[in-house]
């Protein structure tokens, strides 16, 4: 596993074993970005984003090595907040980010509460919590977290498919590659 493209392009990511962390394949991170820039790289300067269901932080990783100004990693397993750290620390990644170590719901409310709105929301829980996408997407579309151009991606298995809306939240788009998809949702 390693970062694609930006700052920190082909540096290498660490990874756990098991079930519970699996880390977005690097070819599905490439066409998550490739479509999230559609070919301006430039356009991810700046942004928010909150990777929820963080494992291994490769996804918000791969964000601020293309310019985002900040990335929430949110993760519950102690194991996988260290790997974060550990894979941020390999790349002498020092500032721009915050690591949440709690549930993801918690840390949606905490941000929330600070006021923080993003630019992108990433998640990707284990595929085998299907009621947790629907927890999770049904709490974003209420939340303050998002702003009218705010674009929500889920991560998910194929087979599986997490929902076409949640209040205002709206699926746009689908796209699947090999086992896994990838379900984008917009305000409004």
């Amino acid at each position: 596993m390693r970062v694609i493209a930006g700052k920190y392009r082909s540096r290498p990511l660490r990874s756990l074993g098991g079930v519970d962390i699996r880390p977005s394949s690097d070819r599905l991170r490439e066409t998550l970005f490739n479509v999230l820039t559609a070919g301006n790289p430039s356009s991810l300067a700046g942004t928010v984003w909150v990777d929820l269901y963080a494992g291994t932080g490769a996804v918000g990783i791969e964000a601020l090595s293309r310019g985002a100004n900040m990335v929430y990693f949110v993760e519950r397993s102690r194991d996988a907040t260290n790997l974060v750290q550990q894979n941020l620390r390999s790349l002498a990644i020092d500032a721009g980010f915050e690591i949440m170590k709690m549930d993801a719901v918690a840390a949606m409310r905490r941000l929330n509460t600070s006021h923080i709105v993003a630019d992108v929301i990433f998640l990707d829980p284990p595929y085998r919590m299907h009621k947790t996408y629907a927890q999770t997407l049904a709490f974003l579309a209420l939340s303050h977290l998002l702003h009218q151009t705010t674009i929500v991606i889920a991560e998910h298995d194929r087979k599986f498919d997490p929902g076409e809306t949640f209040g205002g939240l709206h699926r746009y788009r689908k796209l699947e590659q090999g086992d896994a998809a990838l379900s984008f949702y917009r305000p409004g």
